[in-house]
């Protein structure tokens, strides 16, 4: 049954980072690729949190592995970061990839210590 909810949750989470990126594309009058540094790095904060809540409650592996691996693994997408950041050297615009490629990273890793941070305030 945690396969079949895990797989689920990760066709929503698909599904979600496609509307949160068009979203953001909507609204982004730059051209770096906003929407996927917004879908990591909240993917990234949602996790922290989940992972601190589920390490602080007896029995909610499953539960951290339903959302975590299924609902945000489907949410959070590095390799589409990775060609962002392909495309941008092609194109020789290495400022625009260095800044897109290291600020998803500082980005993320801030969002999961920020989530981690959360979650262990959650009773």
């Amino acid at each position: 049954m945690i396969l079949v909810l895990t797989a689920l949750a990760g066709g929503l989470g698909g599904a979600l980072r496609f509307l949160v990126d068009t979203g953001v594309g909507r609204v982004n009058r730059t051209s770096v690729p906003l929407g996927t540094i917004v879908v990591n790095a909240t993917a990234c904060f949602a996790l922290g949190l989940v992972t601190a809540s589920a390490s602080a409650h007896f029995g909610a592996d499953d539960v951290r592995s339903i959302l975590g691996v299924g609902l945000l693994g489907g949410y959070s997408t590095f390799s589409t970061a990775s060609v962002e950041a392909l495309g941008l050297l092609r194109k020789g615009r290495w400022l625009a990839a260095i800044a897109h490629a290291g600020g998803m990273l500082v980005a993320s890793i801030g969002a999961s210590v920020l989530g981690l941070l959360a979650g262990a305030l959650i009773p």
